[in-house]
């Protein structure tokens, strides 16, 4: 149905339960996104659809078979995880976490629907920044983002999977977290594992342990991570190059003539690698940022972020 670039992707036009598809948006290792349009409301939608390609192949009718030579388990296993994802965020109601709209299982595989916003990820306008992010910017964008990863924790679930990329800023510099792939629930005890989802840099030491003993400070490292990365422009080390040697300055240290002091300790706290020392709950985290923040760089304005979004693609299911 397509050449050997494009087999994988399903053509435009083509209808899946009540939405027809317009174009591929983007997608990654297990999944593709398509801009598509709902028969009912007339609404543009987003629609993510559970295409694990190293497992699977599109048949000539559309459909997403296993292929022949593929354990079946590990392809039922990720599709299953799939849908318990946009299952657990279509019950998520936040401002600032992706609103799923609705999902369903057709074509031998799952889709997940979501609302269709523009803007840009937090990765593509630090990359266009170079960081340096102001003050003012950073505290409004993770104090949205931290009240919505408390929503999750108290729901007893952990994202996993924080991190730039995974950070969408709507226009105004509203803030929505994506991309719940690694989403697990809390456990009490040291034996459990989550699945191996990790970034390195942004996620936290314990997490790559076999039981490791995951939990909301684990979230808050990358929180923390993701923040002096607004700040420095790049990923911080790797949180098991830290452990052994950890070389990384400070950021009271290091950007101390750019940012408050109350940011900056908060940041370092956050990215301690001892989960013990770290804030064990987003309320700790949030009250060492509560203090007016000061800000010594230029103003971010919506007029400016407003013309970056014309510049660069949407970027939704840029990550698996």
């Amino acid at each position: 149905m397509n050449d050997n670039s494009t087999k994988d992707e399903l053509p435009n036009g083509f209808k899946i339960d009540r939405y027809t598809l317009t174009k591929k948006m983007g997608g990654g290792g297990f999944s593709i996104v398509y801009l598509a349009v709902d028969g009912e409301s007339g609404d543009e939608v987003v629609i993510k659809e559970f295409m694990p390609r190293k497992l699977a192949f599109r048949a000539e009718d559309g459909s997403v078979q296993i292929k022949p030579d593929v354990n079946s388990d590990a392809f039922t296993h990720g599709r299953r995880l799939f849908f318990q994802e946009a299952n657990f965020l279509a019950d998520l109601k936040h401002h600032n976490i992706v609103n799923v709209t609705n999902f369903f299982r057709a074509n031998g595989t799952v889709y997940m629907v979501m609302d269709f916003q523009r803007g840009v990820t937090l990765q593509e306008y630090i990359s266009r920044r170079s960081g340096g992010l102001s003050e003012d910017l950073i505290q409004t964008v993770f104090r949205a983002l931290l009240d919505g990863l408390k929503m999750i924790h108290e729901r007893g679930l952990l994202h996993l999977d924080l991190k730039p990329g995974n950070i969408y800023l709507r226009s105004g510099a509203d803030p929505v977290l994506l991309d719940f792939g690694a989403v697990h629930e809390m456990k009490q005890t040291r034996q459990y594992q989550p699945g191996q989802v990790l970034t390195p840099g942004f996620s936290p030491y314990e997490q790559a342990q076999r039981g490791g003993y995951v939990g909301p400070w684990s979230d808050i490292y990358s929180m923390g991570a993701t923040m002096r990365a607004c700040i420095s422009g790049g990923a911080p080390p790797p949180a098991d190059e830290r452990r052994m040697e950890d070389k990384m300055k400070p950021a009271a240290k290091e950007f101390r003539r750019k940012y408050s002091q109350v940011l900056l300790q908060a940041i370092d706290w956050a990215m301690e690698v001892d989960p013990t020392q770290r804030p064990q709950s987003v309320d700790q985290l949030l009250e060492a940022m509560d203090q007016e923040a000061v800000d010594d760089n230029p103003s971010f304005t919506e007029s400016v972020f407003d013309t970056l979004n014309t510049k660069i693609k949407m970027p939704w299911g840029s990550k698996d």
